[in-house]
């Protein structure tokens, strides 16, 4: 899985005119999944997330999660993370996951992180959306599980 993270004052998603999601402080969340991913994955990640430092204490030190600010995610599913552009002018998007598997662990993620203790707004799956965001710092991280250690090794046993 990937994930956008962009700490912002506020955020809101729109379909169709309509808004469908909107938090105050906290992070806007662009995620994409990918083939190979599953639940144990979406958990770790919103775990990783939940947990990360990135907001500021009482002397403006990154020492605070989206926990302890009471801050809140706009979590929106975000196919185009894994793009390749690598040849030619038009991107492929095979490394991405199937819409089956990208709803299911996108809705995973989001419940993960709403089980962590923070208030999850969502987009609307598959969904053409218009994000509006407030960013603040501005303070962009970028999360892959392939090169984050969020999964515990497999145990051998003899």
């Amino acid at each position: 899985m990937r994930a956008l993270l962009q700490r912002v004052s506020s955020a809101q998603v729109r379909i169709d005119g309509q808004r469908v999601g909107a938090i105050g402080a906290g992070l806007l969340i662009l995620l994409g999944v990918a083939p190979k991913d599953d639940e144990r994955v979406a958990a770790a990640l919103a775990a990783r997330v939940v947990g990360l430092r990135i907001f500021a204490d009482e002397h403006g030190l990154t020492n605070l999660s989206i926990s302890d600010v009471g801050g809140a995610a706009m979590v929106v599913s975000q196919f185009t993370l894994y793009a390749d552009a690598r040849k030619g002018r038009r991107p492929s998007f095979r490394g991405a996951a199937g819409p089956v598997l990208g709803e299911r662990l996108y809705l995973a993620f989001c419940d993960a992180m709403a089980a962590g203790g923070v208030a999850v707004e969502r987009g609307r799956f598959g969904a053409h959306m218009e994000v509006d965001l407030v960013n603040d710092g501005p303070f962009t991280i970028w999360l892959d599980s392939d090169e984050l250690a969020i999964l515990p090794k497999a145990s051998t046993q003899e």
